[in-house]
């Protein structure tokens, strides 16, 4: 059955890529330094032949900045000083210094990382068993507005690049001293505003030569901005798609996610149905259960009409608390009847374990601040 509209109906929705506010200078460098964590090694190669090297210094560097993790020029001792010192001059490694960091008791920790312009993010690691999970931000802030989330309050600031994205997962890695397993795009900001950067955050993130993250442990979280859900769908990597739905009733969502009112939870569920079409892969609902919200009988009916009968996920999770929110979490008795009824209608469905809500680190939580 597929979901039923409501009368407060649709916003007009023109697809025109310039109207998804994506920040066109998202991937450009800010001091006309170039960000090698963005770069392939073909640009690795490009850059060190305009510097009047050898093609084959262009491997060598990538071997220090992946291999060898290095942080500064200096340390690269196989090439040729005046290489390292025009490099200094033409490019960066790290753009971000740490400002603080935060640890959970169940192990993870959270960062807050400032760059040079002054702008700060949140990221997050979780290790599990041999395992460790980065949550990275797309963007510092977000303008999406979401009424339950604790980015959007400040708004958004800017996007981040493709290097400083990238950078988030090398500081949770050297701070484990571990390799990073899995990364989610699930931190401030929506990454389907910034699309051109967080994909190409994922295709380095993904890349042998780089951290070579499989693509099924890279996932994309969106709010659900459709054309962008399209665009994805016909991307050549097999990455995880991730949409936080929240409600499938058109009058809660609109009220929870006013960022995404003008495309309508039917044009959502087309727009699913072909991801899951040409692709094959299963992308999964992100469900924050807010007490006397979204948890009712009525939206238990319309969540298990709108996943019933199609290749999806659903993941439930127990809404977690933000300074000055008056939502409060359902109780975990209401998340396992959601799970029971989903499940009864043939839906995968997990009721999700919340990381860090000590230290303000889960879904939601992140702010431009620690504290």
């Amino acid at each position: 059955m597929q979901p039923q509209e409501h009368t407060n109906s649709i916003v007009n929705d023109v697809e025109h890529d310039t109207e998804q506010r994506e920040d066109t200078q998202s991937s450009r460098p800010r001091d006309g330094k170039i960000n090698l964590l963005s770069c392939s090694r073909r640009d690795l190669e490009a850059l060190v032949t305009e510097l009047g090297q050898p093609k084959f210094r262009g491997k060598q560097l990538e071997s220090w900045i992946w291999d060898k993790g290095v942080a500064s020029f200096d340390d690269m001792t196989n090439l040729p000083k005046a290489l390292r010192a025009e490099l200094a001059e033409h490019a960066t490694l790290r753009t971000s210094k740490p400002a603080a960091a935060l640890r959970s008791s169940d192990g993870s920790r959270k960062y807050l990382l400032r760059y040079e312009d002054g702008v700060s993010v949140e990221c997050v690691g979780m290790p599990s068993g041999n395992r460790l999970a980065a949550c990275v931000s797309t963007q510092a802030g977000c303008a999406m507005g979401c009424a339950f989330c604790a980015t959007g309050a400040s708004g958004l600031t800017r996007s981040l690049t493709a290097g400083e994205m990238v950078e988030q997962v090398i500081h949770v890695r050297d701070d484990f001293g571990s390799r990073v397993t899995s990364v989610v795009m699930m931190g401030q900001g929506e990454p389907f505003v910034n699309y051109d950067a967080t994909l190409a955050a994922l295709r380095r993130l993904n890349d042998p030569s780089g951290l070579g993250i499989g693509a099924r442990h890279l996932t994309v979280s969106t709010c659900g901005i459709i054309p962008m859900i399209t665009r994805f769908s016909r991307e050549p990597e097999q990455f995880t798609l991730a949409v936080s739905l929240h409600s499938a009733v058109q009058r809660t969502r609109d009220a929870l996610m006013p960022g995404v009112k003008r495309w309508s939870l039917l044009r959502l569920y087309d727009a699913m149905g072909e991801y899951a079409e040409r692709t094959g892969r299963r992308p999964t609902y992100e469900y924050a259960l807010i007490r006397g919200v979204n948890d009712t009988d009525e939206e238990l009916t319309y969540l298990c009409d709108f996943c019933r009968d199609t290749l999806c996920h659903v993941n439930l999770i127990l809404l977690n608390a933000t300074p000055g929110s008056h939502f409060e979490p359902s109780s975990q008795h209401r998340a396992l009847d959601f799970a029971r009824h989903l499940e009864s209608v043939g839906v995968e469905t997990t009721i999700r374990n919340s990381r860090g809500t000590d230290i303000d680190a889960a879904c939601g939580q992140l702010r431009q601040r620690l504290g």
